[in-house]
């Protein structure tokens, strides 16, 4: 191996360590006794490794009923954002509608503007409605994001016009089409946003915490924010609650990574 090739590979694995080591530690942090981790210098590894942090927080917290909320809020939010991002994305790259282009660059042109803009008149609309306090209140900003359907559209213009025509004088309905010739061609690129939806849906933290006003109804990344205002000393404990929050979706990305990393790069260079 050439000196070049040993120098990256080197920077690499470095890179890899720097990113990887807080995780480590927090894995390791979470493990030890009360106290221990606020030694200095900080131990790498718990001196007896213990499970006292995990009971306590499903235990004396119920951390398990936040867990499942966030697991039926995320589940929620990708099933419906894939049912109105995917339609969308592929209305706006094969069908022909008066509007379609201005509509597109209107929405495209949307996407700079930071989203913490639109949170006060969004809540004051749901709380007009009724939805404050409620999993569908929590649900609304995931049902269409724009850059959902901008990744479906720039992948769905791939699809060779030819196909669709053919299916078209065949009498098959745009319903039928999408369903059984389009669907199966954007898989990839389905199981990138659907992944992308349910860990931006997973670890969202803000908009959860403007709309759901009951305890029960806490998200993990609400609940334990909440928690540590009265913990915040006890660090293997918020260690313990960091993994819990990070490692679901943690084990959910690396199952799934080849086909996100293939359908994001798929998508952005379709013109």
């Amino acid at each position: 191996m050439s000196l070049r090739r040993w120098t990256v590979t080197l920077l690499a694995a470095i890179v890899a360590l720097m990113t990887i080591a807080p995780l480590l530690w927090m894995v390791s942090v979470s493990f030890m006794a009360r106290g221990e981790a606020s030694q200095f210098p900080p131990p790498l590894l718990p001196d007896s490794p213990t499970l006292d942090n995990y009971r306590m927080l499903f235990g004396t917290f119920g951390l398990g009923r936040f867990l499942a909320n966030s697991i039926l809020v995320s589940t929620l939010a990708t099933a419906l954002a894939l049912l109105f991002t995917v339609p969308a994305g592929y209305a706006f790259a094969k069908l022909r509608f008066r509007g379609r282009d201005a509509t597109f660059r209107m929405l495209v042109a949307a996407l700079v503007v930071p989203g913490q803009i639109g949170m006060l008149p969004l809540f004051l609309e749901l709380k007009a409605m009724g939805l404050v306090n409620s999993y569908a209140g929590a649900l609304i900003p995931w049902l269409a994001g724009i850059f959902g359907i901008f990744l479906v559209r720039q992948y769905c213009l791939s699809i060779p016009d030819e196909m669709l025509e053919a299916a078209r004088i065949d009498g098959a309905g745009e319903g039928e089409i999408l369903r059984r010739i389009v669907l199966p061609l954007l898989t990839p690129i389905i199981v990138t946003l659907a992944l992308f939806v349910f860990l931006s849906s997973w670890n969202d933290f803000m908009w959860p915490l403007i709309i759901l006003a009951d305890q029960n109804l806490y998200t993990l990344p609400v609940a334990l924010a909440a928690m540590s205002r009265e913990h915040v000393q006890d660090n293997e404990l918020m260690m313990a609650g960091a993994v819990v929050t990070t490692l679901p979706v943690l084990i959910l990305f690396l199952a799934l990574q080849r086909f996100y990393l293939s359908g994001l790069l798929t998508g952005s260079v379709k013109g």
